[in-house]
């Protein structure tokens, strides 16, 4: 019918937007849903690192009440781009976290990094609809983060499409029923390549993905399988079923997401073609669906679904994942920070390919720091694991 493609709540009400990350991938998938019918939303908040040009020209396409930019320095070249608009404009780490508690219905978060965890918590703690496609945060601070789920009683709907595909399979269930969670993998383009051969991987051939398209560092956690790792620890906070209870498993082809089995062993997969439109729009116009204009899965043309269990001795940062967060305390997020810089590293061919998660498991294994019990620990760690980081670097 067709009020079932209503966007909005169930008055028809239009939907007020905030997005967080809005010229990164994420980001301009999600405007270009809101595209498809912009007179459903009110777009309160756009946010960027530090691409003030782009930035500048969205908030004057959708109207945005708020531009931030992250870096303070690219301010005025927002204010000179702004100038004139009536859109309001700041800039810096404490902008964000203002911006996130504006009191908006859905807010995007997705800021690559851990320096999207202040606003997401900020955002999570308004009580609204927050869709996470930063899973750096939730990777280090997942207790933290569903405890002021819990709190507020916001929404948190996931927008990986892995988590994304779980969230729709488990639709109508209660965790209790299930016997176990799977999360498929790409195995990126590495999967084939010997452990010799990864030895010379380049920053080109890392994020040349061959199914999704993402951004650089997204694309190398993919190459690596840090991605898989990371988004495992994510399943473990999202969906609590005991770590025993989840596995990887490699799935070529991309087409199916990410399956549930329940204890009467029926599995429920979802499945769709490698766009991550597709989740996007799961999570926009939730509870309801949304039409878009993404291309429709052909089976027939796929004819064929692969499945393989992972290697871990070639992508060892899955391990150490799994290590990660069966170890608990601080070490998914020195986990999270040292990738991060490192990804950094070998993306300035600086770091060799295997040596980002030969870095990792250095780190893991030489700090160790008390639990964290709040934001400011969190915060200190990840500093100090990054500054531990840098200095490994040769």
């Amino acid at each position: 019918m067709e009020d079932e493609q209503i966007i909005g709540d169930a008055s028809g009400a239009i939907k007020s937007i905030s997005i967080f990350g809005a010229t990164g991938s994420v980001g301009t998938s999600t405007l270009d849903l809101i595209r498809l019918a912009p007179e459903q939303y009110n777009i309160m908040v756009l946010t960027a690192n530090s691409d003030a040009e782009k930035l500048a020209q969205l908030a004057i396409e959708f109207s945005a009440d708020l531009a931030v930019i992250a870096d303070a320095q690219c301010l005025p070249a927002l204010d000179a781009a702004l100038a004139g608009t009536g859109i309001n404009i700041a800039g810096g780490a404490d902008a964000l976290v203002k911006a996130a508690r504006i009191d908006s219905d859905w807010t995007m978060a997705s800021i690559v990094g851990c320096a999207g965890l202040e606003p997401i918590l900020t955002a999570i703690e308004r009580g609204k609809t927050v869709a996470l496609a930063n899973k750096e945060s939730l990777v280090s601070a997942g207790a933290l983060m569903m405890a002021a789920v819990q709190k507020s009683g916001a929404t948190l709907l996931p927008v990986d499409s892995e988590h994304n595909a779980l969230f729709q399979c488990l639709a109508g269930a209660s965790l209790d029923q299930v016997r176990r969670l799977t999360l498929t993998a790409s195995g990126g383009p590495f999967r084939k390549f010997s452990a010799a051969e990864m030895q010379n991987v380049t920053p080109a051939q890392a994020v040349a993905h061959p199914n999704w398209s993402m951004g650089a560092k997204i694309s190398v956690d993919s190459a690596t399988m840090m991605n898989k790792g990371l988004e495992y620890i994510e399943a473990y906070h999202l969906f609590p079923v005991g770590l025993d209870k989840i596995e990887i498993l490699v799935h070529p082809q991309s087409v199916i997401h990410s399956m549930v089995e329940y204890t009467d062993r029926s599995t429920i997969a979802q499945l769709g073609a490698p766009d991550m439109c597709i989740p996007i729009a799961s999570a926009l116009a939730w509870p309801k669906r949304m039409v878009t204009d993404c291309a429709p899965l052909n089976l027939v043309d796929i004819a064929r679904l692969d499945f393989e269990a992972p290697d871990y001795d070639r992508f060892p940062s899955l391990r150490l994942a799994h290590d990660a967060i069966a170890q608990g305390g601080a070490c998914p997020a020195i986990l999270n920070a040292v990738n991060e810089v490192a990804v950094s590293a070998f993306l300035e061919e600086r770091l060799g390919f295997t040596e980002i998660a030969q870095l990792c498991e250095k780190i893991l294994s030489d700090y160790h720091p008390k639990t964290p019990h709040g934001l400011d620990d969190l915060l200190a760690i990840d500093s100090k694991a990054r500054a531990l980081a840098i200095e490994g670097i040769v």
